[in-house]
């Protein structure tokens, strides 16, 4: 008994370090599901976040993932003016193997029993199609197809905002805005990842591409006249912009020590490996970062605008206040002599408390 005292204890000493409302465990046997649910902060609105579907090699390591997540979910919303609040959810398993519609939806009563506190979109190992099955459960969800009222895809909107967060960016550093003529390494061309391309190379940017995926790397390569380059081979190129579109960390001590760009500017959620050690390693080198959670934001304002009704128009407007955001960051970041990444902090932690304040006086 003692010792899942402590399991326990662990558990509730991280939500307490990390300032998560609530967190749920989903146990299927039937369908085999096995998912957590977190919930950070719901202070803006509802906790709005994806659900993520990997194989972790264990659940302590899930739990680490889901809790990191949901807090930047709430930065993000709040920081691009949003009124929701952040969340996530992993599901643990391979889903090439494991996933089916009757574990989806299983995991969609799991969402309905939380009453609207958490409303879920897709992400990495989910589709619009997994979406659906967790709509014939419950009405909290976004990012259904079209076809079903919803706003489909987010990819676009996302790479929008990156672009974006990549001009104000360049704007910081070389004093203008236009791209013309810079260098861009991108890694990892998933949907996101190949439409940035697209978008940088109608700008007449020098773009060199990597992805764990050979045949799609040539593929895109060839369709965007994009350079295709090793993995091991990404830190050695004297680029302008490094821009990680894939799996986060791969800000870390030892990538730091090898760079020679000058701004990271990707789509990734957790690019710094140590959000406390690597935002003050890059000021300290001169490399500007702008902030993932900000700049990535384009996926959550689609969701935001499915669920308030807004038109595409809309959706791109809201897209496009991520460059002035970003500007914002970059501004306070040297004013007061901080890292990018607690700058951001800042700002969000700002709105938030300005917020509850509203809300706690009626």
């Amino acid at each position: 008994m003692s010792g899942t005292s402590s399991i326990v204890t662990s558990v509730l000493d991280q939500l307490s370090a990390s300032g998560h409302k609530k967190v749920v465990f989903c146990n299927d046997p039937d369908t085999g599901l096995k998912a957590i649910i977190a919930i950070h902060d719901t202070t803006l609105g509802p906790a709005l976040g994806g659900t993520r579907m990997f194989n972790y090699s264990s659940e302590a390591e899930a739990l680490e993932d889901v809790l990191r997540l949901s807090k930047a979910m709430t930065y993000k919303s709040a920081i691009t003016g949003l009124n929701l609040g952040g969340g996530k959810a992993v599901i643990i398993g391979d889903s090439r193997k494991h996933k089916t519609e009757a574990l989806m939806r299983s995991y969609g009563r799991f969402i309905k029993n939380l009453n609207g506190e958490f409303i879920t979109a897709e992400d990495m190992g989910t589709t619009t199609r997994d979406m659906e099955y967790i709509r014939m459960e419950t009405e909290h969800v976004t990012g259904v197809p079209e076809s079903l009222g919803g706003a489909g895809n987010p990819a676009l909107y996302t790479a929008k905002g990156v672009f974006l967060g990549i001009k104000a960016s360049v704007k910081e550093v070389f004093g203008t805005d236009m791209l013309a003529g810079k260098s861009v390494v991108v890694q990892g061309i998933g949907n996101v990842g190949e439409h940035l391309v697209d978008l940088l190379r109608q700008e007449n940017v020098e773009v060199y591409i990597s992805d764990i995926n050979e045949e799609r790397l040539h593929e895109v390569a060839r369709k965007y006249k994009a350079k295709p380059i090793d993995a091991d081979k990404i830190f050695t190129i004297g680029a302008d912009i490094y821009s990680p579109c894939a799996l986060g960390a791969t800000v870390n001590d030892k990538t730091i020590k090898n760079m020679k760009f000058s701004i990271i500017a990707g789509s990734a959620n957790n690019q710094l490996a140590d959000e406390n050690v690597h935002g003050q390693l890059l000021l300290e080198k001169g490399i500007l970062y702008a902030p993932d959670y900000l700049i990535n934001a384009g996926g959550i304002i689609n969701c935001y605008s499915e669920l308030t009704g807004f038109g595409k128009k809309r959706t791109m407007q809201l897209t496009e206040h991520i460059y002035d955001a970003t500007r914002e960051v970059f501004k306070l970041s040297k004013s007061e002599k901080i890292p990018t990444n607690l700058a951001a902090a800042r700002i969000a932690e700002k709105r938030i408390s300005d917020i509850k304040k509203i809300k706690s006086s009626y």
